[in-house]
């Protein structure tokens, strides 16, 4: 959320931010409201000192003189009555407008329609390429039974999936190296919940406009499609001393997408499913711009980093302003390659949003002159299963059908193949 006050003296800047971001919100009916707001509050605040004077005065009085004070306390009371309801009304839909006035993009986001507009900025390593026809991932997970996607479909409907056997301990050593790996980034590890209150949504700003791709509990709890929500959760409604900043948490929770505004969208296999596991970088710092710019590179880093030890070929994009959310200010996509489609898929996002989350949840610091300040956050996806399956299994296939395991998980895998024939090395890190 933005301060109300920077929205008013900033009018034109906020509206050139939501016009770059493509989101719709009527700022001159906001600051219309807010006049509102401010003179019917004026007019409650004078109406409750004249009850307070006309009860001081209704104490002293008898007779006649009380009657009349009476008479006036009552016409007083009615009137505020009026009031009162009419501030409840304006105040309803200034919130409801509040929450939708767009975070404004750092100057270095460029312009674009859609995701299509994203602007490369880095590449890592070459396309991998092959003696042989490769194949996808489904196939390959399907022929060595390390995923049955067939059985998934029936258990858990569309995008259905189970993982097997060495599919299950890939992904484990993947989580083992991500561990390793993160938390000598300085990370503080946390295993977040799923299950998140409305209050917790709104505040990281995933909610009110991203109600439809959300499971909603028949409680009115939601399940949350990061460990974000409930990791910017932790601190809401305190403050924070400066000495504790910057606080970095790798967190780690069960995920669910409803994927509504993805229909008919990468249907087939892991790319896009409903209900999956991720390691988060959530991190919260002093409110400075140069601060989060910096620490926002360093998460970035940390992943492209981890992706590097995979050995996996990627490119970091910059995203465009139409594929910026309502709070981010700038966010980088890694995009891992996945061969069967030669293209690359994303695997990761890093954001950072000065003090939008922070209003919202109400998270403050004390800065080193006593000064209460709202904290600034960022976060960054560390590593998602299953789909960094995908571009594992596709880009260290071999031409029979098996699948060398990267040199990094070999420790934690206890295998160098995947494969009917391949042999365990018999140890585990």
């Amino acid at each position: 959320m933005l301060d109300i006050h920077f929205i008013r003296e900033n009018a034109d800047l906020v509206k050139a931010g939501a016009e770059k971001k493509r989101m719709t919100v009527d700022i001159d009916r906001l600051l219309a409201l807010d006049d509102e707001r401010k003179n019917l509050r004026g007019q409650l605040d004078e109406r409750r000192a004249e009850q307070n004077r006309a009860s001081s005065g209704i104490a002293l009085a008898k007779g006649e003189e009380r009657e009349k004070l009476l008479e006036a306390m009552r016409h007083v009371k009615s009137g505020m009555a009026e009031l009162d309801e009419k501030y409840k009304e304006v105040m309803k839909e200034w919130q409801e407008l509040m929450l939708t006035v767009p975070n404004i993009p750092d100057m270095s986001v460029p312009e674009g329609e859609s995701d299509a507009d994203n602007k490369e900025i880095k590449t890592w390593g070459e396309p991998t390429k092959f003696d042989f026809t490769p194949k996808d991932h489904v196939e390959l997970m399907t022929a060595l039974d390390i995923a049955d996607f067939e059985r998934g479909t029936k258990v858990a409907g569309f995008r259905g999936y189970f993982l097997k056997g060495d599919g299950v301990l890939l992904a484990n050593a993947i989580s083992q190296l991500a561990l390793k790996h993160f938390a000598g980034r300085g990370m503080e590890l946390l295993i977040a919940p799923s299950l998140v209150r409305r209050e917790t949504f709104m505040g990281t700003g995933y909610l009110p406009q991203g109600e439809e791709d959300l499971y909603k509990t028949q409680d009115g709890e939601y399940l949350a499609g990061t460990a974000e929500v409930a990791t910017m959760g932790y601190y809401m409604d305190e403050t924070l001393e400066a000495g504790q900043l910057p606080i970095k948490l790798l967190a780690y929770s069960q995920c669910f997408r409803r994927e509504a505004g993805a229909h008919g969208k990468d249907v087939r296999g892991l790319i896009r499913v409903h209900e999956f596991f991720k390691w988060e970088q959530v991190v919260l710092c002093e409110a400075s711009h140069a601060t989060s710019v910096e620490l926002h590179e360093a998460i970035n880093r940390n992943t492209e980093e981890f992706m590097e030890l995979l050995g996996i070929p990627y490119h970091t994009v910059i995203n465009c302003g139409a594929d910026l959310g309502l709070g981010q200010v700038k966010k980088y996509d890694i995009e891992l390659w996945v061969p069967a489609e030669s293209t690359y898929r994303e695997i990761s996002s890093a954001s950072y949003f000065h003090d939008f989350q922070a209003r919202r949840l109400n998270i403050r610091y004390r800065d080193a002159e006593g000064k209460l300040q709202f904290a600034h956050s960022l976060n960054s996806t560390a590593v998602p299963f299953p789909r960094i399956l995908v571009s594992i299994v596709e880009n260290y296939q071999q031409a029979d059908g098996s699948i060398r395991v990267p040199e990094a998980l070999v420790p934690f895998m206890g295998k160098e193949v995947i494969g009917k024939n391949a042999k365990s090395l018999g140890h585990t890190a």
